[in-house]
């Protein structure tokens, strides 16, 4: 089979991927009937890196896809020299696929004298040669205003409500946004769920403190009923399992935790196992190694989505369709990553 996919007239996709999660890539590869181009891949004593594609991609449209894991900084390195890489090499178009963007949540100033780092990310993306970003759920969805191109804002939406569909009682189940943000997003859910009942929980944060937020309370009914609280990402999870706390405080029968990026740093696996939630429901837009995984947590794989996504832009065919959920052919009977 060959790593630099046909198709018509006379265009060519070429999949290749940084070192941080390959086996993503792979998965994605399997979805659109081709396989990863290889390349070849190391670092120098003093930590720089090296990338060369062991292929032709001279005419190709080339799909740089990169997981912003840990150490991000490397694997976002990585990726702008690869797509350096396919610029000299003469590649007829090329798109970041970062499923999970680094930086996404410093897309605003809170203090003077604070960088926009989320600004900086695309800027940095476009100085390296990229043509188009595709991602997955960003953290605020004006961020894709930081690109001069297009920006294909993939939401696992579909992928979760597939799976939330057969695990609630949808007659008992109430919605929860953790913050006010996030608000518009679980309007969604509690609409593509048949008009279910809506809640948010109000908090501040310490702008001077990362990873820290306080819950004062809730607005909306949710005692006696089987929360579903939505984020975009589960970072140390400290605000999440505030939430998991208060909703319990107020009376909820079960709280159910969806998020799209299960990044997990730090205390993030203890707090999850001690915070009293029914499931945990994630994406793998990062991977998710097996030490960091609970008896109540579900990854689901996000490859069909950035398949669909992945084939969409290189047929020139709408990729807000997907917000209607997946192609039947890049449905699978294993969802699960």
């Amino acid at each position: 089979m060959s790593a630099v996919l046909e198709g018509t007239p006379d265009k060519r996709l070429a999949l290749v991927t940084g070192r941080a999660y390959p086996e993503q890539a792979e998965e994605t590869a399997h979805y659109l009937g081709t396989e990863v181009l290889p390349t070849t891949a190391y670092d120098f004593a003093n930590g720089e890196m090296y990338v060369r594609f062991t292929e032709p991609v001279r005419g190709a449209d080339v799909f740089i896809m990169q997981a912003h894991t840990t150490p991000i900084n490397k694997a976002i390195m990585e990726q702008l020299i690869m797509i350096d890489a396919a610029k000299r090499a003469s590649a007829r178009s090329i798109t970041v696929v970062a499923p999970f963007l680094g930086y996404s949540r410093q897309d605003k100033k809170h203090l003077g004298r604070e960088p926009i780092t989320a600004k900086l990310m695309f800027t940095l993306f476009a100085a390296a040669g990229a043509d188009r970003i595709m991602t997955v759920d960003l953290h605020a969805a004006q961020e894709q205003g930081f690109f001069n191109g297009p920006v294909d804002h993939l939401t696992a939406l579909p992928v979760l409500l597939d799976y939330m569909r057969s695990r609630l009682p949808l007659d008992n189940t109430t919605i929860v946004s953790p913050d006010a943000g996030r608000i518009k997003v679980s309007e969604q859910w509690a609409a593509k769920l048949g008009g279910l009942p809506l809640a948010f929980i109000h908090k501040t944060r310490d702008t001077t403190r990362p990873n820290h937020a306080v819950a004062h309370g809730i607005i909306g009914d949710v005692k006696g009923r089987d929360c579903v609280v939505i984020d975009d990402m589960i970072d140390t999870a400290g605000t999440i399992t505030e939430a998991v706390r208060t909703l319990h405080e107020h009376g909820a029968k079960s709280v159910t935790l969806v998020a799209t990026h299960g990044l997990l740093s730090g205390p993030a696996v203890e707090r999850l196992r001690d915070c009293g939630a029914k499931e945990i429901v994630l994406m793998d837009t990062v991977p998710i190694p097996e030490e960091k995984r609970l008896p109540n947590m579900t990854v689901l794989s996000t490859a069909p989505l950035l398949a669909a996504g992945i084939r969409s832009v290189f047929e020139a065919r709408s990729v807000s369709n997907l917000l209607n959920g997946l192609p039947e052919d890049m449905r699978t009977r294993n969802i699960y990553a």
